[in-house]
């Protein structure tokens, strides 16, 4: 996102009208949701002098400073132990969508669980994350094997959204540090921990400025 996140972490750029936090925040807030942690790695000052405690918008707001970028699952590791004993949601804050945050209460997950919102692959990333199966999230099938049965060949790949509802104890014996989440994902399909859905409604990876131009536009 250079030049833009010289001077601004990418969750602070404006998405019509307001920084692309603010939309998260609002729309949580409408659904139900008042308790925050908000994870800052670049430009993190920014991030926590924003956010406050939350108080401007109703709701109370932690924020877990990250000296260096922890990726997609350090960045819940560390901010484990402001997240309670209960499932919680965790929405990136790069993306933009009009997906109904208020499902999110409804989505049960089994211990050690977890549940994906899962997209139709942008154009930037056609060949997709995982499949989906009734509600069991899969491992894409590759196209050289050779026993797929038509009805695994008809199962089309999707994309992780950034959004899911997580059980603490899906990150289990996960060293704190900077790691990935996606072998977390990957162990928890081949244990069967791992549930989603599928939502065909805006969302879009806010990842270049190219892309923030076009949802502004």
């Amino acid at each position: 996102m250079r030049p833009l996140t010289d001077a601004a972490p990418k969750p602070l750029l404006p998405v019509r009208g307001k920084p692309l936090l603010a939309h998260h925040i609002e729309r949580l807030r409408e659904a139900g949701f008042t308790d925050f942690v908000v994870n800052a790695a670049h430009l993190g000052e920014q991030v926590a002098e924003f956010c406050g405690d939350g108080s401007r918008w109703g709701v109370h707001i932690q924020v877990s400073r990250e000296s260096v970028p922890l990726e997609t699952a350090g960045g819940i590791i560390q901010a484990l132990p402001h997240l309670g004993d209960a499932p919680f949601a965790v929405v990136n804050g790069d993306i933009f969508t009009d997906f109904p945050f208020k499902t999110l209460h409804e989505m049960g997950v089994g211990p050690g669980g977890a549940h994906l919102i899962l997209v139709a692959n942008p154009e930037h990333h056609p060949a997709g994350d995982f499949v989906l199966n009734g509600r069991r999230v899969h491992q894409p099938l590759s196209d050289k094997c050779p026993d797929k049965s038509p009805e695994e060949k008809a199962l089309e790949t999707l994309t992780f959204s950034g959004i899911a509802v997580y059980d603490p104890a899906f990150f289990a014996g996960a060293v704190p540090g900077k790691r990935p989440l996606k072998p977390l994902l990957d162990k928890a399909i081949a244990e069967g921990r791992l549930s989603g859905q599928y939502y065909e409604g805006v969302w879009s990876d806010v990842g270049t400025p190219e892309r923030l131009a076009a949802i502004n536009g």
